[in-house]
């Protein structure tokens, strides 16, 4: 079966790629850690999991071959300066390859080349998949009130601390 290469962008826009890539590669996996402890040596641990890549190697075709199945334009760099354009505005787009698990939140990168005189522009374009960070909420702490600000004060014979932070502070113990 033919699969499909979508890229999914903007309130309900897609572009597929005009020709099915030969082969496509998913990594999957977890972080492991090796930490080398005394008299044991080097112990992995296992993490938790990574964000996936994904490679493509794909052709934007300059005319209308008989295998083209996707969105096909005249002008092979109007599909590569789509995905250039993406890739400058740092757009997050969402990968799916038809009738698989592939369906990844991405952002990307792509090389471009020219390889036979064709004029058929070859593409290598490295996915990587993106995790959203979500905020906490978190309550606001009570403001405590603050005592009333005091550039300085002169201290005459009879004052204690504890009556100068009364009369100030209307706290006796706030001297200690």
């Amino acid at each position: 079966m033919l699969r499909k290469f979508i890229f999914k962008y903007g309130e309900g826009s897609e572009y597929i790629l005009p020709i099915s890539p030969k082969s496509f590669k998913v990594d999957y996996g977890i972080r492991v850690e090796t930490v080398n402890i005394h008299t044991m040596g080097d112990v992995n641990i296992a993490g938790y999991s990574t964000l996936s890549t994904i490679s493509i190697d794909c052709m934007f075709p300059s005319k209308k071959y008989p295998f083209v199945v996707g969105t096909y334009h005249e002008n092979p760099y109007t599909s590569a300066e789509m995905f250039i354009k993406w890739s400058e505005e740092r757009t997050k787009l969402r990968f799916v390859v038809s009738d698989t698990t592939v369906n990844l939140p991405v952002v990307e990168n792509i090389t471009l080349s020219e390889q036979d005189g064709t004029n058929d522009v070859y593409a290598s374009i490295k996915l990587r998949q993106v995790r959203e960070l979500n905020a906490i909420q978190t309550e606001d702490a009570p403001v405590e009130e603050t005592p009333p600000h005091m550039d300085y004060y002169t201290v005459v014979w009879g004052d204690t601390m504890w009556d100068i932070s009364y009369r100030y502070y209307g706290d006796a113990t706030l001297c200690w």
